[in-house]
């Protein structure tokens, strides 16, 4: 087997069955998802405040824009589920720009680093989880070196459904959409927007751990 395939596998392995922090983390930031997708992520909120393996949930504090149903609209649906306000944070974007996961990717970043945050998880659909905690990786390194960055995967949704994803552009079953992801990452690379999955391997291998 090619050596790319396999450091591919290594990493995709890692990121969805990612060790947990020692401790709880200071915060687990959500990826926003169309309205088809987002109850994976936004179950998974509770589930990282029930099991206290972070205090607080991070979302993106915009209104509605590209497919994501806004601030608002998901901090009604975790308090439905559960989750209090004082649990919520707002993670603020500069402008009006449509978003991409580099864009989000950047602005939890900054976010961390303004309220000097040691620790974090990402969460995110399972079709988008790779991608996702690559492109945080990325951007944590450019803004945010010091952070300790984990992977927790947003809760299983149908395969076969039909839904719309992708800045609400692209519609598919979910199981299309791992290979348009995978289609992302290696254009993304190209472009120099996205860390090799070496480098990716290579922060996993040599993130701190939480005392």
């Amino acid at each position: 087997m090619e050596g790319r395939i396999v450091k591919l596998i290594e990493l995709l392995s890692r990121i969805l069955c990612d060790t947990r922090c020692e401790q709880p983390a200071d915060a687990a930031y959500l990826f926003a998802q169309t309205e088809d997708n987002q109850d994976s992520v936004l179950s998974a909120a509770g589930e990282l405040l029930d099991k206290h393996l972070a205090r607080k949930i991070l979302i993106l504090d915009t209104s509605a824009r590209s497919g994501y149903p806004g601030f608002e609209h998901w901090q009604q649906k975790l308090n439905a589920s559960g989750v209090a306000d004082k649990y919520i944070q707002g993670v603020s974007l500069a402008g009006d720009c449509p978003l991409n996961t580099l864009i989000e990717a950047e602005a939890m970043a900054d976010h961390a680093r303004l309220n000097g945050y040691e620790s974090l998880y990402i969460v995110a659909a399972p079709f988008h989880q790779l991608r996702a905690y690559m492109t945080g990786v990325t951007a944590l390194m450019r803004r945010c070196p010091g952070l300790n960055l984990y992977s927790y995967v947003g809760n299983p949704l149908p395969w076969q459904e039909n839904v719309v994803h992708s800045q609400g552009e692209h519609r598919g079953e979910r199981r299309t959409l791992i290979s348009s992801e995978l289609e992302r990452i290696e254009k993304y690379q190209g472009k120099g927007d996205l860390k090799s999955i070496d480098g990716v391997l290579e922060y996993l291998n040599n993130r701190a751990p939480q005392d």
